[in-house]
């Protein structure tokens, strides 16, 4: 073999090489799709926590991932279409709140509210059977509990304004259900507000605002909390405030209970390294919240002039000051 022939053997196996090792590489850019109905702004805390808890598995933006976000801008309607659009894009996985776009891309739930086995997207929590999983956060079953609390925080309070979007199955049957159930019981009156849409909630805000109820109470996160608005009409007509969200609080609002979000963020980035290890969504169990986290904001409560007592407080597990 001559040596120009052994030069050129030696760069072709080379080049081979290089070519498998870029294959190999090309091969472990997953391509995840990030669906929320919110707002980039809304969803940023969310989102952020979400690409650190991956990257703390290995998983890091640009190198082995590529996450595809699409947002619904509070538009309820659009979801089914950015859906269909992150299923076009053949993307390896889909987390997002809850969703049936799709029976064969995994999907991972990032915090549903509603019972999924009632809502249809498992058989069962233990045995999921399809191609979702994820995390619940018993939003329904809680409602009571942040009833219980407001009035513990206001004993005073008799009537509750609820502002709800009817259009989220789980939050419906959470306002027509649960709620008046746990309000008997406490002696309280609930008064159900529907907002559909954002452009809803001046005229809701004014119709609330006429009937000057005792506290104002958010079971959901979507529509109805779009751009913090909310809060300033809470403050404004000095509404001690109840939310399944601690971001509310941090914005403004008087209190939060509800499982806890940094703990279902981690959860969430585990199902995704799962499935993309090649698990399926059928065989991993929906998991339940085992941490919860009670917020208070006593800078609200000074400015809407409520005083909270110390055993309220105890319970508290953060305190804004």
């Amino acid at each position: 073999m001559t040596k120009s022939l052994q030069v050129i053997l030696v760069a072709v196996a080379l080049f081979a090489g290089l070519v498998s090792a870029e294959a190999q590489t090309a091969k472990k850019l997953w391509r995840i799709g990030y669906l929320s109905a919110s707002t980039p702004a809304a969803e940023s805390v969310r989102a952020e926590a979400i690409r650190l808890a991956l990257r703390n598995l290995g998983y890091i933006e640009g190198q082995n991932i590529v996450t595809e976000y699409r947002h619904a801008e509070a538009k309820q309607d659009r979801v089914p279409e950015l859906a269909a659009e992150l299923v076009r894009l053949k993307v390896d996985i889909v987390v997002r709140p809850a969703m049936n776009a799709t029976k064969t891309i995994p999907i991972v739930m990032m915090g549903v509210g509603a019972d999924p086995v009632e809502t249809g997207l498992v058989e069962s929590l233990a045995r999921p059977g399809g191609n979702v999983t994820g995390i619940t956060l018993l939003s329904r079953e809680l409602g009571g509990k942040r009833l219980e609390l407001l009035k513990e925080a206001v004993p005073n309070v008799a009537r509750i304004a609820v502002l709800y979007d009817p259009t989220i199955p789980g939050i419906l049957r959470e306002v027509k259900e649960d709620l008046p159930v746990a309000a008997r019981a406490l002696k309280l009156t609930i008064e159900p507000w529907e907002v559909r849409a954002v452009d809803d909630l001046d005229r809701v805000f004014a119709a609330v605002n006429r009937q000057r109820p005792g506290g104002l109470y958010l079971p959901g996160d979507r529509v109805v909390s779009a751009g913090n608005r909310h809060v300033d009409f809470s403050l404004k007509t000095r509404l001690p405030s109840m939310y399944q969200s601690g971001r509310a609080v941090e914005a403004g609002g008087l209190m939060s209970y509800g499982a806890d979000r940094t703990d279902g963020y981690r959860q969430v980035a585990w199902y995704v390294d799962r499935i993309l290890q090649g698990a399926k969504p059928a065989d991993l169990p929906v998991q339940q919240p085992m941490k919860f986290e009670f917020l208070i904001n006593l800078q609200t409560a000074k400015k809407i002039g409520v005083t909270i007592n110390t055993d309220v407080l105890a319970r508290a597990t953060r305190i804004i000051r």
